[in-house]
């Protein structure tokens, strides 16, 4: 997504930043994965068809990712590459409605709150630049960790599929769930700047 081309958002744990090119190698590398695999039900892809995969992510205007950084990382080594974490994303579905996702690739990132400060950075940056007013969650029915972080955050239950082994759950965005957020996590919205990684 153009949108978000050009904006980094900075959290207290984490930074989301687009996902550029330069990124491509080591999350390619991740989704190599089976458990990763199984937990976000992708298909293995070679390394030309995840560079292809993020060119789309760049220009489908319903599409919006970002990669998320661990900030404490960043700031010591200055380098994204190597404080590359995990990535999230929506899928936009018109009407004001999002498909939301996350995903913490890094054993080291997991279990320290990343996750879910990347959750919440992404689902107030779909509300207050998207016009996001209803979320939606599919998780796979073993990922006990994802569907209890939705569920604390206030998405609700709506269905189960046996068939595709997964949970949906959905957020109903109200001016409660705006000031929720606000209060969780610093957030900055901030201009990201090309360079050379």
């Amino acid at each position: 997504m153009r949108t978000n081309w050009t904006t980094q958002i900075v959290g207290n744990k984490v930074v989301l930043v687009p996902y550029r090119e330069a990124h491509v190698v080591k999350y390619h590398k991740w989704m190599k994965s089976e458990e990763l695999q199984e937990l976000t039900g992708s298909e293995p892809l070679t390394l030309e068809q995840e560079k292809e995969m993020q060119k789309t992510w760049r220009e489908d205007k319903d599409k919006c990712t970002f990669i998320v950084l661990n900030k404490e990382s960043l700031h010591n080594s200055g380098e994204e590459i190597c404080a590359m974490v995990g990535d999230t994303n929506l899928f936009l579905s018109g009407d004001g409605c999002a498909e939301a996702e996350i995903m913490i690739a890094e054993v080291d990132g997991r279990g320290k709150k990343m996750g879910w400060e990347a959750m919440l950075l992404m689902l107030r940056y779909g509300i207050e630049m998207l016009g996001i007013n209803r979320y939606e969650v599919k998780i796979k029915m073993e990922n006990m960790a994802s569907i209890k972080m939705f569920k604390k955050i206030g998405f609700k239950e709506e269905s189960r599929s046996e068939v595709f082994n997964e949970v949906t759950s959905v957020l109903e965005v109200t001016s409660g769930t705006r000031e929720w957020l606000e209060g969780q996590t610093e957030w900055r919205v901030e201009e990201y700047k090309h360079l050379d990684l």
